[in-house]
């Protein structure tokens, strides 16, 4: 497999986890950098995510994608043990980063369908991910049940991800989105509702990681 080659998008990803305070070994780094590889190829045969962001994957959806853990690892007891189920993982954001930079924890990365299925079952075992397992499955007969975690990035409305994601959690369980942050503003009044505004790099839109416990 070719190595992610981006000199420039490398860089902003640095200053991006610098930003955050966030800390990343050179093994985590290289997987993330490879699973941004493998993503920009099978974007050639498939539409996993749109042309022009291709060019900014590693600094618009990996830098995204790992907000739960910059943000969240400590506050929600992200350890050991843990299980994690993605809802409509799609090309594999935000689960394949989580899962490379977490790989204590359990991930399930589910997806109906199934070119996409095959994509992300042999970005997995490229990458070796043996923390991750990929459902091919629609959320609601996956049969994932008493979660600790369950995500989603983009798929809905927060309330109908909400509404798909509460019964599968354990009382202790937490729902955690990623979405910009105008599409969820009319949140910030909700008192059981949990919003952390950030920005990625060179783009103008607010972000929001969104998390709601059980």
């Amino acid at each position: 497999m070719k190595h992610y080659n981006d000199a420039h998008q490398e860089e902003l990803f640095r200053n991006f986890l610098a930003e955050q305070k966030v800390e990343l070994s050179d093994s985590t780094l290289e997987k993330l950098y490879q699973y941004a590889e493998c993503v920009i190829q099978g974007n050639e045969l498939q539409n996993l995510i749109s042309k022009n962001d291709a060019t900014k994957f590693l600094s618009r959806h990996i830098a995204d994608s790992i907000m739960p853990y910059c943000k969240l690892r400590d506050t929600l007891g992200m350890t050991e043990g843990k299980r994690w189920a993605d809802m409509g993982a799609g090309g594999g954001c935000p689960v394949f980063p989580l899962a490379i930079v977490m790989p204590e924890l359990k991930f399930y990365a589910v997806e109906p369908r199934n070119k996409r299925v095959q994509f992300l079952q042999q970005t997995k075992e490229q990458l070796g991910l043996k923390n991750l397992e990929v459902v091919g499955k629609r959320f609601e007969t996956a049969e994932l049940i008493n979660l600790d975690f369950i995500s989603c990035r983009a798929l809905s409305t927060f309330e109908n991800d909400w509404e798909r994601a509460k019964f599968n959690l354990k009382s202790t369980g937490y729902f955690v989105t990623l979405k910009s942050f105008e599409t969820i503003a009319h949140l910030e009044a909700d008192p059981q509702v949990n919003i952390c505004k950030y920005n990625l790099p060179e783009e103008e839109r607010q972000y929001a990681l969104v998390y709601r416990k059980r």
